[in-house]
């Protein structure tokens, strides 16, 4: 069994969850805690029994309540050395044993789950996404990116799944109320993903194995679930076995298995 959701996800909060036979996985807690516990809740999961909480970057739609989830449950926390420096007021209310410290494109396992973190460009400290592995099956998590790099493509091809950032639709930014410095920030190399650029990202990799794509980190303001949803299938339409959802902002989706 490897299995996937998104409990929330939007730039007012992300929080996901994997699941394998022997462990369970939370990356990134930027919801409270009260609403964290009420996702699991409804996926049928004890937080007692959340075995690590991973953590891409220092963002505080990523880390809100790392602290709080951590230390109600005795959770360990892993986030890379950089990221922990840039979030010192969150990791002063952990305590040292359930700090740990990862390097980026060094693997390492929790529990039967193998994780190897890779370099997103984004405008935090020391972002990073992660790749999942279990059972020969292999889930991609990548959030918060500026554009995919020939680097970043490599460490997402041959993922059966991915969690994919389709954060805005250009046109829609291009006449949003933003300031225009915040819509240069996104449009930017270390901003965030387009709903184009994802529906391009996936066809690329739908060579080399992959079957489901989840859509996560929408704008609530420079996007739409439906849009998103019709750009990626218009440019994914021979990919005939391509399975597409959306990351609602504010509750848990189904949790998806890898075939």
């Amino acid at each position: 069994m490897f299995k996937y959701c998104s409990l929330y996800s939007g730039s007012s909060g992300n929080c996901f969850f994997v699941q394998s036979d022997t462990t369970n996985l939370i990356i990134d807690a930027g919801v409270s805690l009260k609403k964290i516990i009420t996702a699991l809740d409804e996926i049928k999961i004890d937080g007692k029994n959340i075995h690590a909480i991973l953590v891409t970057h220092d963002h505080i739609d990523h880390t809100k309540s790392i602290a709080q989830l951590s230390n109600k449950y005795n959770i360990p926390v892993y986030a890379n050395k950089n990221t922990w420096k840039a979030i010192s007021s969150i990791a002063d209310k952990i305590p040292d044993n359930n700090k740990k410290i990862f390097n980026i494109a060094e693997s390492f396992s929790i529990g039967d789950i193998k994780i190897l973190p890779f370099h997103t460009p984004h405008d935090a400290a020391d972002p990073c996404g992660f790749n999942l592995y279990n059972g020969g099956k292999k889930i991609s998590i990548a959030t918060d990116i500026g554009y995919v790099s020939e680097e970043l493509l490599n460490y997402l091809k041959e993922s059966s799944c991915i969690l994919l950032e389709s954060n805005y639709d250009p046109e829609i930014l291009k006449c949003s109320s933003y300031p225009y410095i915040l819509k240069q920030r996104i449009l930017s190399n270390s901003g965030h993903l387009s709903n184009i650029s994802a529906a391009k990202t996936l066809l690329n990799l739908y060579d080399t194995g992959l079957k489901k794509a989840l859509l996560i980190h929408l704008s609530k303001e420079n996007n739409f679930p439906e849009l998103a949803y019709e750009t990626i299938k218009n440019e994914t339409l021979n990919c005939k076995n391509l399975s597409i959802d959306i990351a609602p902002r504010d509750k848990p989706t189904q949790l998806f298995e890898v075939i």
